[in-house]
């Protein structure tokens, strides 16, 4: 069983650790070219590595530190760039449109998220949010899971 580690606030010493506090994710030009000219990939090749490893997993473990009640910038502009694992085709599914997916295999994706919320429903639109983001990787197992701990 293969993790993929994407990482925001702990000290983590495993190989396969993408860490959003030393790695610079370009944002999204809005191109479309992972779409129309070059489907899965995008032009900034900054996120080749983690795509691919993100795809190997069979779980993809997220730490992450809410900012402002909300995910930081850098996890958003992360986020953003994971629209290559879609499909430019729509489906009306559970009463909205959502992209088919690119690729067959998914992992089970586990977030766990300091619990700096400012209120409980700040929180509840926190996961909220991520169970939307990761509808794109396919139907995937979602979990969360707040922790309290001092940094």
């Amino acid at each position: 069983m293969k993790t993929f580690i994407v990482n925001e606030y702990k000290e983590l010493k495993d190989s396969d650790v993408y860490d959003l506090r030393t790695e610079t994710c370009k944002d999204c030009i809005g191109c479309w070219t992972c779409w129309l000219k070059t489907p899965g990939r995008c032009v900034h090749h900054d996120l080749d590595a983690y795509y691919q490893s993100l795809l190997q997993a069979d779980t993809v473990l997220f730490y992450l530190r809410p900012s402002h009640d909300f995910v930081s910038g850098r996890v958003k502009t992360l986020f953003d760039r994971m629209i290559v694992l879609g499909l430019p085709f729509i489906r009306y599914d559970s009463g909205e449109s959502m992209h088919l997916m690119r690729y067959r295999k998914n992992p089970s994706v586990i977030v766990r998220y300091l619990d700096e919320f400012s209120d409980a429903q700040s929180r509840s639109l926190f996961v909220e949010y991520l169970q939307r983001v990761f509808y794109i990787i396919g139907n995937c197992i979602f979990k969360h899971q707040s922790v309290n701990i001092s940094l």
